[in-house]
């Protein structure tokens, strides 16, 4: 059995399962309290690639207390939106009001890319604290939550203080071992066509940066649900673009969304994202005013892929013993509120907060129930909102519209000062003065 070196006073002995925007996370907030993070990773060559994603206004307070620069993130910040009408093809323009009297962007569009080697330099360079250990091809086999150990393939067993599931919405180990049996992603009842273009300038692609910074979109009016969501990201140098549309399975076609998730139709499996073509596209989105259509003359950045999508049920427990989960392993919801990565960044900077220099061994359950007792709530609210996002768009609803979810409880969320003021409250003293809170 190996532990990474014994504990000393005041440091922990994590491990981390998954090294993916959640794990690097969890990491690097670890690591500037001082303790000593190890992340095992399956892959051999752990890299992201493919689509953009949204950095909102939420996580990236998050990520200023962490002392990432936004300029790394190589980002393009959005305002608002244009709406495109698809029949004619003229353009709305909807702006996005403050936030909490923040006159600022909503957030950034990043290539997924950009942000994971980011947070991957910032983990394990120099920096506050030992460095994390990403260990690429070690692929953890077994779990005990209780004893806070892990198994690897090669049958080495590591010992922890701490356990933190990152390895995502789809079979996650950790959780099937914190939760006792196998929570799977289920289907939405709607796919999705992915890719990235590069992005030169173009006369004729004026109207995708023109009047407000932020996405454009084509929305079906009637018939099945339909909706293009295009946008630019790294420097306004590539173009990423989304394709979703209904894609009911033939057993259930005409349920609901709700029952489908319910009755855990079509759980997902690791062949759920087989490559597409740019006819494909056009095959799918036949009848849409032809504006669009010059996006997909762009040169490739990345494959096309399909995607089905899908959302993790609401777990009775995200904690058991010395374990606990985070990002997608937890929560995993749909992109119809554009807040997955935010969620597991968030979850990143209170398990920071609750686990500051000085925690001992005996503290960790104690404050994995704090840390489940913050983050649950808020978690499924951005789960179960997604679902109620993706019914108002399939209604009919306008995109740049939130459905029964606040702009204001989205983006204007302080996970620092919140997880802070929790920490405060459940364990009887001041919050370390090293502590360093956000810009924001």
């Amino acid at each position: 059995m190996t532990s990474d070196n014994a504990s000393s006073p005041g440091t922990l002995r994590v491990s981390i399962v998954g090294g993916g925007i959640a794990g690097l996370s969890a990491g690097l907030a670890l690591r500037r309290n001082g303790h000593r993070v190890q992340i095992f990773e399956a892959s051999e060559v752990k890299t992201e690639i493919g689509a953009a994603l949204n950095v909102p206004q939420n996580a990236l307070r998050v990520l200023d207390h962490f002392g990432i620069p936004r300029e790394s993130l190589k980002g393009v910040p959005f305002y608002g939106g244009v709406s495109i009408d698809v029949d004619t093809g003229e353009s709305t323009i909807n702006r996005f009001p403050a936030v909490n009297g923040l006159e600022r962007s909503v957030g950034l569009f990043c290539h997924r890319a950009d942000l994971y080697e980011e947070l991957r330099r910032v983990a394990t360079g120099e920096g506050k604290g030992p460095p994390v250990k990403l260990r690429l091809g070690a692929k953890v086999t077994a779990c005990d939550p209780d004893n806070g150990t892990i198994t690897l393939n090669n049958g080495e067993v590591v010992q922890a203080d701490l356990v933190l599931g990152a390895d995502g919405g789809h079979n996650s180990l950790v959780r099937t071992h914190i939760v006792g049996e196998a929570q799977k992603i289920t289907y939405s009842g709607v796919s999705c066509f992915r890719a990235v273009f590069e992005f030169p300038e173009r006369p004729e692609l004026r109207w995708l940066t023109e009047e407000v910074t932020g996405p454009r979109t084509f929305a079906s009016k009637e018939g099945p649900f339909r909706l293009l969501l295009i946008y630019p990201c790294r420097d306004g140098k590539l173009l990423n673009f989304v394709g979703f549309y209904d894609d009911p399975l033939q057993d259930v076609k005409g349920k609901p969304l709700e029952y489908l998730v319910s009755k855990k139709f079509l759980t997902m499996t690791a062949d759920w994202s087989p490559k597409a073509t740019r006819d494909d596209i056009r095959a799918k989105f036949q009848g849409f005013h032809s504006k669009f259509l010059s996006v997909l003359d762009l040169p490739d950045h990345s494959e096309i892929l399909k995607w089905r999508l899908g959302v993790l049920p609401l777990l009775p427990t995200w904690i058991r013993g010395r374990a606990a989960l985070i990002g997608d392993s937890a929560h995993a919801a749909l992109p119809f509120l554009a807040q997955g990565a935010a969620m597991a960044i968030e979850d990143a900077g209170a398990i920071e907060c609750l686990f500051p220099a000085g925690t001992r061994p005996k503290d960790v359950p104690e404050r994995l129930k704090a840390y489940q007792d913050l983050r649950k709530e808020r978690g499924e609210f951005v789960n179960t909102g997604s679902v109620d996002q993706l019914k108002h768009l399939q209604s009919g609803g306008a995109f740049g519209r939130v459905h029964s979810v606040g702009l204001a409880r989205l983006y204007g969320y302080d996970t620092i000062k919140t997880a802070r003021q929790c920490y405060e409250e459940r364990f009887g003293h001041k919050f370390p003065a090293n502590f360093i809170h956000s810009r924001l």
